[in-house]
């Protein structure tokens, strides 16, 4: 009887076999190695990392039909920020559209970027989310190579490139625009603690020094609100407050923005970055807020 040999079980696979035995790998080379991309000099972006290595997995790197994808694809609306005395607030409503459709009711479009950083997100929801989802990891990566964190510039110029590589994409419809804001440690200027940045489509970065922002389909009427009510200084709670009422004049006249869903008990996401670090407000604070927004009102209908 002829024995057969065994693999070794502990050895480690490095790809599939094809009709003749040889070996056909998925992302190594025949020699059990990694791709050349793993063995280059180390960046600090991972951004720059996964185009070299899997530039397939970028998002805006993916081949797409031609002509226009906007209608079939979720839109995530509206997004307000508001710098403070402690820091920044950041709030986003839960629905997302598709057409005339109501995509979702609950959609998060406000994340923490980092322990000192938000990000929001409006324009496609697919898109979005995961440009949210890699610019966490191109953080925590850079601080794990550097051993240091980026500063507060230096983030927001690594989301603005990351922003530009989706420029095929969101020329074709596919458009995510983010609103980033953060605590920056290195402020000089203790009433400069909080900033915020806007980006257009092709990665440009713009700080906001109004105190205040907004994107999405709603901005322009959650803007007009809070160019009304800001005012520099304000404290963390005022500031949540004006936040919940922009995002409530924003749903009053924006169809693409949800407003507080007291039935389904469904409210936006608040977030705050202090020298603390990030927070999310419970639900059950949120939907205090907004309850008290909507009984205040009541009481001057129109108003």
């Amino acid at each position: 009887m002829v024995e057969t040999a065994c693999p070794d079980s502990s050895a480690p696979e490095t790809g599939r076999y094809d009709d003749e035995g040889d070996d056909v790998a998925l992302g190594a080379d025949r020699t059990g190695g990694f791709p050349a991309a793993y063995h280059a000099v180390g960046t600090s972006s991972f951004t720059e990392f996964l185009n070299m290595a899997a530039p397939d997995l970028l998002p805006g790197r993916r081949p797409l039909p031609p002509g226009e994808h906007a209608e079939i694809a979720p839109h995530a609306t509206t997004i307000v920020a508001l710098s403070c005395s402690d820091g920044v607030v950041m709030a986003g409503d839960r629905r997302a559209t598709m057409g005339n459709l109501i995509a979702s009711r609950d959609i998060e479009k406000v994340h923490e970027a980092d322990p000192y950083s938000l990000i929001g997100i409006a324009g496609t929801a697919g898109i979005g989310i995961e440009l949210i989802r890699l610019f966490q990891v191109e953080l925590e990566h850079y601080e794990k190579i550097e051993g240091a964190q980026l500063s507060l510039d230096g983030k927001a110029n690594r989301l603005a490139t990351m922003i530009r590589g989706n420029l095929g994409a969101a020329m074709q419809g596919l458009v995510a625009i983010p609103l980033f804001a953060g605590y920056d440690l290195d402020a000089k200027d203790p009433s400069k603690v909080g900033r915020i940045f806007s980006f257009d489509v092709a990665g440009g970065c713009y700080e906001e020094n109004g105190g205040y922002d907004s994107i999405g389909s709603g901005s322009l009427f959650a803007k007009s609100a809070l160019k009304k009510r800001y005012r520099p200084g304000l404290g963390v709670a005022d500031a949540v407050k004006l936040a919940v009422e922009s995002l409530y004049d924003a749903a009053d006249d924006d169809t693409a923005t949800g407003g507080p869903d007291v039935i389904r008990k469904i409210f936006p996401v608040v977030m705050t970055v202090t020298a603390e670090g990030t927070h999310r407000l419970p639900d059950e604070e949120t939907g205090a807020i907004a309850e008290a927004v909507i009984a205040a009102r009541n009481e001057n209908i129109g108003g």
